[in-house]
Parts: C-alpha cells; structure tokens; sequence
C-alpha cells in the first residue's frame, strides 16, 4: 500500500470473561486517547494468538455493530475504516450509506487470550 508511513503493532492480552476496546478511530488523532485517524489508515489485521480457543471481534461503528468469531492462529483484514461498514436486518443487502468504523472491541469467552493488533497508516 503506498504512502504508508505509520505502523502501529501491539499484542494485547484480553481478560476471561472481559468485552475489551482495543482500538478506536476518529475524525483525528487528537481527537482521543490513543485514536486512529479514520481517513488515513489503511489497513487493520486483527490475529488471534491463541493456539486454541477463538475470540469473538466487533467492528463497531456509529449506529452499526458486525460481529465476527476469529479461529485460533487466524486472522481478520480489513482497509480503510472510511466508510467500512452497514449493518442491515434482512438478507437483501442495499449497499449504502455506509458508516465509519468507530471502534473495534474483542470477547474472549471464558478465556484469557493474546491478540495481535497491526494497523498501518499514510
């Protein structure tokens, strides 16, 4: 991907039984602690290091939630948050108004496991 010049890993151990934000995005980084600028990243992986139990990832958005279960040793890839995501109630997709990724939050079950968390940005 061109123009990257920011790199962000980090491997977080998410607590049993502990729903936690790993990571958010915002109109900018100043925006609040720790953000990611919505508009200039440009990829997200999300690894799960467990070599046994998966973790449940909730791309959370303004008004918008899709819930995704990761297996052990797997990954998720997504680009840009700009725009990421609709969530719809039906099974006839309508593909618009989509939303911007807000935040993305992680459930280990009633395990305590390690995810990666690798984001890269212009």
């Amino acid at each position: 991907i061109g123009s990257i010049n920011e790199v962000s890993k980090r491997i977080i151990t998410i607590p049993a039984d502990a729903d936690t934000t790993i990571a958010t995005f915002a109109a900018a980084v100043s925006t609040s602690a720790q953000a990611y600028d919505v508009e200039d990243v440009k990829y997200i992986r999300l690894t799960n290091l467990d070599d046994t139990n998966p973790v449940n990832i909730a791309m959370v958005g303004a008004s918008d939630t899709a819930s995704f279960v990761v297996a052990a040793g797997h990954s998720l890839v997504f680009g840009s948050p700009d725009d990421l995501m609709l969530g719809e109630e039906d099974t006839t997709p309508a593909f618009s108004s989509f939303e911007d990724l807000a935040s993305i939050a992680v459930d280990s079950g009633a395990n305590a496991v390690d995810v990666e968390l690798f984001v890269a940005s212009i």
